[in-house]
């Protein structure tokens, strides 16, 4: 069914994350709304904040929490805690306690069908090894589901159902916008996706370069399916240099000390295009 013609895509990409906050903020000051929000992994925590309330002052408050989570507690905790958290559960190194109390406090509206703006969600089903949308039913929850990176926080169970990080099944979910009727398409991602890849050469690349693969033939599938009446831009991050597929910083999941660079330059560069995609447009 379609929601409307605009669309906020936002991809998953852990604290690198952050500059969606910077891209949302220059989409807000341009007055451009969006009709849906689809996000996955990360890109579903801020997906969320602007569906609730569509405005520059809720992202201040998105940031905000960004900021809280640079000094909070979410993956916070020693070696020897997160070690005693592997013991017990064998799966994961943090519970979800910390994120989910984060969530609460910064996410003012509790079910995805009261929020302003549709909002469309996405996390991969244990069960039937299959993508799953979440469209109504607690906010929370589905964020969490979306966002429960394998190895670093536990499933989260729904309705019988155990979900983990929608980044697995669909990492940058343009598809989606396109089947809810989006005619113009704004893609907030963490940047990496233009670099070429190579072949592993350690054995934790190994997975890297499958995970690579395997979420950028979905993009680009994606963008090479496009009808001729949908517009795509993808926002820049203004990273000179974004971090390799390889880079084993990316796995530095706790490491936010660069969260307000982050949103700085991401929010100049993403202000830089949109003007210049005006101006190229006639001021429209």
């Amino acid at each position: 069914m379609a929601t409307g013609d605009v669309a906020f895509v936002l991809g998953g990409g852990g604290h690198l994350g952050a500059h969606e906050v910077g891209m949302l903020r220059a989409l807000l000051e341009r007055d451009i709304v969006p009709d849906v929000v689809v996000g996955t992994s990360i890109g579903a925590i801020n997906g969320a904040a602007v569906a609730a309330e569509p405005s520059t002052a809720a992202v201040e408050r998105l940031a905000a929490m960004w900021t809280e989570l640079e000094r909070g507690d979410a993956f916070g905790g020693s070696i020897l805690g997160r070690l005693g958290t592997l013991a017990r559960s064998r799966t994961h190194l943090h519970d979800n306690a910390g994120l989910r109390d984060l969530l609460a406090g910064s996410l003012p509206i509790a079910r995805i069908e009261d929020l302003a703006v549709p909002f469309h969600c996405v996390a991969a089903c244990i069960e039937t090894a299959s993508e799953r949308w979440f469209t109504a039913g607690p906010l929370i929850d589905a964020v969490l589901a979306s966002c429960a990176v394998p190895g670093i926080l536990p499933p989260v169970e729904i309705a019988g159902e155990h979900f983990l990080d929608g980044g697995i099944v669909h990492s940058i979910p343009v598809g989606r916008a396109v089947t809810l009727g989006a005619r113009t398409i704004y893609v907030l991602h963490v940047g990496r996706v233009d670099r070429p890849l190579e072949p592993p050469r350690w054995p934790w690349e190994v997975a890297l370069v499958a995970f690579e693969i395997a979420r950028r033939h979905r993009f680009v599938g994606d963008l090479a399916a496009l009808p001729d009446h949908v517009d795509v831009h993808v926002l820049p991050t203004g990273q000179v240099d974004p971090p390799r597929y390889n880079d084993l910083s990316q796995l530095r999941y706790r490491d936010t000390s660069r969260i307000p660079h982050h949103i700085a330059r991401a929010h100049a560069a993403s202000g830089r295009y949109l003007d210049d995609a005006r101006a190229a447009a006639g001021g429209r």
